[in-house]
């Protein structure tokens, strides 16, 4: 075989070779690139979904705070003295006077400490929305809050409802005649508690919807 042969073999073999590879599509081709660009989009949308229910959850956390301080401090100072008393006997009341209330004070001032101390976690979950760790643990610690401020709303609520109306069956009057102002404290306390219920709930349902979305 002469050199004039082999350089056409030669040639002929290449312009094969480059038929093929024109035909092959390149993984940096433009199509390549253009088909990723819905994907990339797709995730940041979730991104800002997500990074605005955390914004949110923040929000509420902080109004459930002070709706809980206003129900702890309503109820601790919640005490009236009347105007007129006898040689033995002075007539007041107080919220330690009922171990009902006593429990809704201690049960409230555990609910902020925990809502204050699960505001970081809030931040952690705004910073960096992918993170599934603490949108976990606020939903499994919010879920168990929820049911120590509903057993404390609900408690204190009876005892709210008897000062008021009485029971004639178990011949418990009502006093909320004479101590006017300590049941309007109390009553209000009851009121600020089931607010933070509804927050509450609020926070364990975005909770979830941001746990699916991941």
């Amino acid at each position: 075989m002469d050199k004039s042969e082999s350089t056409k073999i030669e040639m002929g073999e290449s312009s094969k070779l480059e038929r093929k590879l024109g035909k092959a599509p390149l993984l940096g081709s433009p199509s390549h690139a253009i088909s990723s660009v819905p994907i990339v989009a797709n995730n940041k949308k979730v991104g800002n979904y997500k990074k605005g229910i955390s914004i949110f959850d923040l929000i509420l956390r902080i109004a459930s705070v002070a709706t809980s301080i206003g129900a702890a401090v309503g109820m601790a100072t919640a005490g009236e003295t009347l105007p007129f008393f006898t040689q033995f006997f002075q007539f007041e009341a107080g919220y330690d006077d009922l171990p009902t209330f006593t429990f809704f004070v201690i049960a409230m001032s555990i609910v902020v400490a925990y809502l204050v101390l699960s505001i970081p976690f809030s931040i952690v979950c705004i910073a960096r929305s992918h993170v599934v760790a603490p949108r976990l643990l606020l939903i499994i610690f919010d879920t168990a809050i929820i049911t120590l401020t509903t057993s404390a709303a609900g408690a204190s609520t009876a005892i709210v409802y008897l000062a008021h109306n009485g029971n004639q069956d178990a011949n418990w009057l009502a006093f909320c005649n004479q101590f006017g102002d300590f049941c309007q404290t109390t009553s209000g306390a009851v009121v600020a508690a089931f607010i933070t219920i509804v927050l509450l709930l609020i926070l364990i349902v975005l909770s979830a919807i941001a746990l699916k979305r991941h």
